[in-house]
C-alpha cells in the first residue's frame, strides 16, 4: 500500500475531518475522500464512521493505524537516515511565534539559517495566538511561558526577563519614580490581555514579591506595538529583555527598578520550542532546533 495515502489516512484521523486535512495537506477534500475510500476498499474494513457533522475512527481502524503509524515514522527516518549522507535537509518547515518574536528575534537568525540550509523553505506563521499545531499543520513552535502546557514535546530555547521601561522623554514630564508603587500615579502601557492588565509584580533579593496594582491607557495586545508606544513617551511599560534591550542601550528608553525583577505574571520565564508527539523527528526540524538553541543559547 502506497505510504502517502496512509500518511493522507492518518492526518484525517488527526484533524478527526476530511476537509481539515485537505486544506493541512492543501489539496481538494474530494482528493482526500478517494484516498480514504481506496485504501477502505483494499483494507475490506470500515476505518472513519461518517456524517454530516462528524468523523470518527472506527474500532477497526484505530487499530489499524495504532500499528501503522510507527512503521511509517521508521519508513521515514530510514529513508532519511540513507540519504543524509549525501544531501542536506529539504522541504517545508512550517514554524510559528508571537508577531514580536518572530520580528525582533526569528528574522534576522532566518536569513543565516537559509544560507545554511538553502534546501528548506521556511513557512513562517508569526501569530500573537497560540496556533494549533497539528490543525495547522505545524512542524515547530516558539512559545513564551512560564512552563509549556499540554501533550507536546518541549525543549527551553532561552530564558527571558521582564522590564519596567519608559522614554527619556517622558521621564522628564514626571518626576523620577523611586520605587515600583510610583507606577499607580503613572500612566502604565498595558497588554489588552485578560489576567495581563491590572496588576504587575515586583520582588528583590532584599524584599518579598508584592503586587502593584496599575492603570493607564491604551491597552494593547502586541507587544512591539506597546513598545513603539513607550518609545514615543506615550507612559511606562514591561516588556520582555529580548525586545528592549536594544532600545535601552541606543538610549531610546530607561530601565526603571532595574534592582527588582519583573512580571505580569510568573517571575520563571522562557522561550520553549515545542513540537507534535511522534515517535520520529524530521531532519529538517532537528536542524531548526539545533540552530535556534545555538545562536540563542540560554545564559
Amino acid at each position: 500500500m502506497d505510504s502517502s495515502a496512509l500518511k493522507t489516512i492518518l492526518r484525517v484521523r488527526d484533524m478527526a475531518s476530511i476537509a481539515g486535512a485537505a486544506r493541512v495537506l492543501d489539496v481538494d477534500p474530494s482528493s482526500v475522500s478517494r484516498v480514504v475510500a481506496a485504501v477502505e476498499a483494499e483494507l475490506g474494513t470500515r476505518l472513519f464512521h461518517r456524517t454530516t457533522r462528524r468523523l470518527t475512527v472506527t474500532e477497526e481502524g484505530q487499530r489499524y493505524l495504532q500499528r501503522v503509524a510507527p512503521l511509517l515514522d521508521e519508513l521515514d527516518a530510514a529513508k532519511e537516515e540513507a540519504a543524509s549522507a549525501r544531501t542536506q535537509p529539504s522541504g517545508q518547515l512550517r514554524l510559528t511565534a508571537s508577531v514580536a518574536f518572530s520580528c525582533k528575534v526569528l528574522m534576522p537568525l532566518l536569513l543565516r539559517f537559509q544560507e545554511e540550509y538553502p534546501n528548506i523553505v521556511v513557512d513562517l506563521q508569526s501569530s500573537d495566538a497560540n496556533l494549533d499545531l497539528v490543525e495547522n499543520g505545524i512542524d515547530l513552535a516558539v512559545r513564551l511561558a512560564p512552563s509549556p502546557r499540554g501533550d507536546l514535546i518541549s525543549t527551553r530555547l532561552m530564558r527571558t526577563t521582564y522590564k519596567v521601561v519608559a522614554s527619556p522623554d517622558y521621564l522628564r514630564e514626571v518626576d523620577q519614580p523611586d520605587h515600583p508603587n510610583a507606577l499607580q500615579q503613572m500612566n502604565c502601557l498595558r497588554y489588552a490581555l485578560r489576567g495581563l492588565q491590572d496588576d504587575w509584580h515586583f520582588r528583590s533579593d532584599r524584599v518579598d514579591a508584592f503586587v502593584v496594582p496599575v492603570r493607564g491607557s491604551p491597552l494593547v495586545s502586541n507587544a512591539l506595538a506597546l513598545r513603539d508606544a513607550a518609545i514615543a513617551g506615550a507612559g511606562v511599560a514591561l516588556l520582555a529583555d529580548w525586545l528592549v534591550d536594544p532600545d535601552l542601550q541606543d538610549g531610546n528608553l530607561v530601565q526603571l527598578f532595574p534592582e527588582y525583577q519583573s512580571t505580569v505574571s510568573e517571575f520563571e520565564t522562557a522561550a520553549w520550542m515545542l513540537f507534535p508527539d511522534r515517535t520520529y523527528l524530521p531532519r529538517k526540524v532537528r536542524v531548526m532546533i539545533d540552530f535556534l538553541k545555538r545562536e540563542l543559547r540560554d545564559v
